[in-house]
């Protein structure tokens, strides 16, 4: 079903953006460059004149990759892999996911002279075209991802049908940052063991939920928001959403209703949305409500990329009032799941296919550079001595957990003294996930679950807001599906 929609999509796409598809290169190719002296060479007299000149080009010529991007971490990839191929010139560009432009822009090129030759995929679209006919197979590529111990949930989300379209140069396993101070208050202890046990299910969890509410007179809430607990129920499902070309519903999505009505009816969340100022103050101490009156959170469920770029980032209020940094604590939590990351694939009708599955190999599967890649050898410096052109800015720092679990565990002591350990007390969150990865399931994942996920959002909030009724609030769903999937069967 959603081959042939992600098809049609991208037909209407291309045939309405036809002026203003982009991507393709507008600097002459290097075959241009050769044929303009080889044409001049047509006279007697300059003929041999002409010959070395343009045997000289041929010589220096590379073969141009089209890679295309919604981050631009990914350059340093390309620039370390143009150091190993010296004969490659990566053509890198990098278009914001804002507004959908990342994916209308990859729509319209697909099928066209303009798509590039390798792609990088988000975790909300990668199942779409991992499902579809673009992408080329590199599941012969397998042997060295079994050599890097590539973790499992990795491969599934890269795979469809037993064919393998794609691979991801990070994992990205979930867990739960607490706030050690207020585990202490609340619980008489901060040892990541022990607070493990108390919220080793969400059972516990919410039992731990009713503690913290009670203690502290309602001020402090175990969570900032229902969202924050949504990817660990929907990750654990034991059906697909869809079956048999039939909308599916999961004992553990009505678990995950009930909880989150319950968690917001028991004061037990913040009510604070996701990504907006409110979910980040819970972070440095600055939440407080309508009324002015400070709030404090407990806990933040987060994956591997949440600790460098969300939590760390945010402990420190603002305007410097406040700092949690070193006051945290992480821990598996109530459920294991996985949040986000990018996969790199190759469209199928790429005219340097073995190149570029020779990039998707380099950047994603050889441990050498994977151990590079999260240990922080690409610094500016060392991306500056291949190109001189590299962006001041154009680094990786160390931290991002890799897919390779033998790197993954060669490299845990790595960051027993590291910045994210002294921000989490002490603790090393390297060896926290390296704990949580094998655990992780993704092989439920199909193109179809981010849109019939999202179209849940506005009907719970309704709901959650006593606006509609449980049952109305399933019907509006269904009706928001329906509308994204006009053939699927939906009782």
């Amino acid at each position: 079903m959603r081959k042939s929609m992600l098809l049609l999509l991208s037909l209407l796409v291309v045939f309405g953006l036809l002026l203003v598809a982009c991507g393709g290169d507008e600097e002459p190719t290097a075959e241009e460059v050769v044929e303009e002296p080889a044409e001049e060479a047509a006279e007697e007299p300059a003929e041999e004149e002409a010959e070395e000149p343009a045997e000289e080009e041929t010589m220096d010529e590379k073969t141009v990759l089209d890679f295309w991007s919604f981050t631009n971490e990914l350059n340093t990839m390309a620039i370390a892999f143009e150091d190993k191929h010296p004969d490659v010139d990566i053509e890198y560009t990098m278009i914001p996911m804002t507004n959908g432009e990342y994916q209308t822009k990859l729509l319209a090129s697909l099928g066209t002279e303009d798509s590039p030759d390798i792609i990088a995929l988000e975790a909300a679209f990668v199942k779409e075209y991992v499902e579809s006919d673009f992408l080329a197979d590199v599941s012969d590529l397998m042997a060295d991802a079994e050599a890097a111990g590539t973790y499992q949930f990795v491969i599934d989300v890269g795979t469809d049908d037993g064919v393998t379209k794609a691979y991801a140069f990070q994992a990205t396993p979930g867990a739960l940052f607490y706030r050690r101070s207020l585990a202490q208050e609340y619980f008489g202890t901060d040892d990541p063991a022990e607070v493990q046990a108390l919220l080793s299910d969400f059972d516990k969890f919410q039992e731990a939920a009713a503690v913290i509410k009670e203690k502290s007179d309602g001020n402090t809430y175990i969570v900032a928001s229902n969202g924050d607990f949504t990817n660990l129920f929907f990750a654990n499902r034991e059906q697909l959403w869809v079956v048999d070309n039939t909308l599916t519903i999961d004992p553990m999505v009505e678990e995950y209703v009930k909880t989150a009505k319950t968690f917001r009816d028991e004061g037990y969340e913040a009510q604070a949305t996701q990504w907006q100022e409110g979910w980040f103050a819970g972070m440095n101490d600055t939440l407080v409500d309508a009324e002015g009156n400070s709030k404090q959170i407990f806990s933040y469920f987060l994956p591997t990329w949440g600790l460098p770029y969300v939590l760390a980032p945010n402990a420190v209020a603002a305007d410097g009032s406040s700092d949690t940094s070193g006051d945290w604590g992480v821990i598996e939590g109530p459920l294991p799941y996985q949040w986000g990351g990018t996969w790199i694939g190759a469209l199928a009708e790429s005219p340097n296919l073995d190149l570029a599955k020779e990039f998707i190999r380099f950047s994603t599967l050889d441990t050498e550079h994977l151990r590079n890649w999260a240990t922080g050898v690409y610094t500016n410096e060392y991306l500056k001595a291949i190109d001189p052109d590299v962006p001041e800015d154009q680094a990786q720092a160390p931290g991002d957990f890799v897919s390779s679990q033998i790197v993954v565990e060669e490299i845990i002591p790595l960051f027993d003294d590291s910045e994210l350990s002294a921000f989490l007390a002490g603790q090393n969150s390297y060896g926290g996930f390296a704990a949580a990865a094998p655990s992780v399931n993704a092989r439920l994942m199909q193109g179809s679950d981010d849109a019939i996920q999202r179209a849940m959002n506005d009907p719970m909030i309704a709901y959650l807001n006593d606006e509609i009724t449980e049952e109305e609030m399933w019907a509006q769903w269904k009706d928001q599906v329906r509308i994204e999937f006009p053939d699927l069967i939906i009782e």
